[in-house]
């Protein structure tokens, strides 16, 4: 069986390609190239650098098994960068690792898998899937480390996707991955892990928004939850829901991002009472079964990549959107990040937050 291993350069990729090798598998290692790094245009930080597609090629050869490099920069660029500078001038706060990860990454892999007349396509995600036989369809699970689980960057993935996935580190910790990276010899065994954005390694997000748009939004008013005017801010594309810090402003209380108005160029502040919220809607939901449940769901719900998920109601339409109700209030609900659902251990699906 042959199997197509998506390899980062990084250590989960890397022993995700060494545990098929191990267990027989005709393995085939492609890494993807997302942006020109020669062109001196922008500095990209540690993830998918011309450093990693090395280490990618010199693991592969350790393994001995065929590589390529395969270019994807248009893609990229249309897919991740574009729908990041546009979230964020819209006031919105996108997941590039999302649409990289699944929109991108995996889709085009499967694509590329098709071409090499492999079966499968394999990644370092930390995410496991199952077939259940009593209804014929594919489970995307937690992974066994719930530190490192990756699903919430999967959700949008069907199931003829996942007829493909395999992945091959999901059922390990860290520590247990790092040490199965020592006892292969993989010389990155021991390299860090990347957590920036890859195209705005120094963090500096406003600033590479404007280096991308011919309309930079404009300045405007901060203003209370009562449409007071307490200050001014430098464009919204500068700021987040839930951001306390660099806001310019003082006070008895400190103040917090409610929400953002692209339209009227506001952002309106309060104080951290005031961040919770109840309910939420979701546009391009995806439900991994295929079909969404035909009546409301109780389902626990992720609202950031870091967010431990809460219990909450999830009721659909057949134009894929979902009003999403928690039992208790919940911080910073971001229009541009993603709710995923779960039921334990499983992935049910997910969308966009409005």
């Amino acid at each position: 069986m042959r199997v197509v291993v998506a390899m980062s350069g990084g250590v989960d990729s890397s022993v995700a390609a060494s545990l098929l090798v191990e267990s027989g598998y005709d393995v085939v290692g492609l890494s993807m190239q997302l942006y020109d790094q020669s062109s001196g245009e922008e500095t990209f930080g540690s993830c998918c650098s011309l450093t990693d597609l090395y280490d990618a090629r010199r693991v592969a050869a350790s393994l001995g098994i065929p590589h390529y490099i395969v270019n994807f920069e248009e893609r990229f660029r249309e897919t991740v960068v574009r729908n990041f500078v546009d979230e964020y001038a819209a006031g919105r706060t996108p997941i590039p690792c999302v649409h990289c990860n699944a929109d991108l990454k995996f889709a085009s892999l499967v694509e590329r898998a098709a071409g090499l007349e492999a079966d499968a396509v394999a990644t370092g995600h930390y995410a496991r899937v199952v077939f259940d036989d009593d209804e014929r369809r594919y489970r995307l699970l937690r992974s066994a480390d719930p530190d490192k689980d990756q699903t919430y960057f999967l959700f949008s993935l069907t199931q003829d996707q996942l007829r493909r996935a395999m992945f091959p580190v999901g059922h390990l910790t860290k520590a247990e991955v790092r040490a199965q990276a020592e006892r292969a010899g993989l010389l990155v065994a021991n390299k860090p892990d990347s957590h920036e954005i890859c195209f705005v390694p120094d963090g500096e997000t406003g600033n590479f928004v404007e280096r991308q748009l011919e309309n930079v939004p404009a300045e405007g008013d901060i203003v209370d939850s009562a449409g007071r005017s307490v200050g001014r801010h430098r464009g919204v594309h500068r700021y987040t829901v839930g951001q306390r810090r660099g806001l310019g402003l003082s006070g008895a209380v400190p103040l917090y991002v409610l929400k953002i108005d692209a339209g009227d160029s506001r952002v309106v502040v309060g104080p951290r009472e005031e961040l919770g919220r109840t309910a939420l809607t979701a546009s391009q939901v995806n439900w991994i079964a295929g079909a969404p449940p035909s009546e409301p769901r109780r389902v626990t719900a992720r609202i950031r990549h870091r967010h431990v998920d809460a219990p909450a109601t999830v009721e659909t339409d057949a134009a894929s959107h979902a009003m999403v109700t928690f039992d208790t209030p919940q911080p910073a609900v971001t229009p541009g990040q993603a709710v995923v659902f779960y039921d334990g251990e499983e992935v049910l699906g997910g969308g966009w937050i409005d």
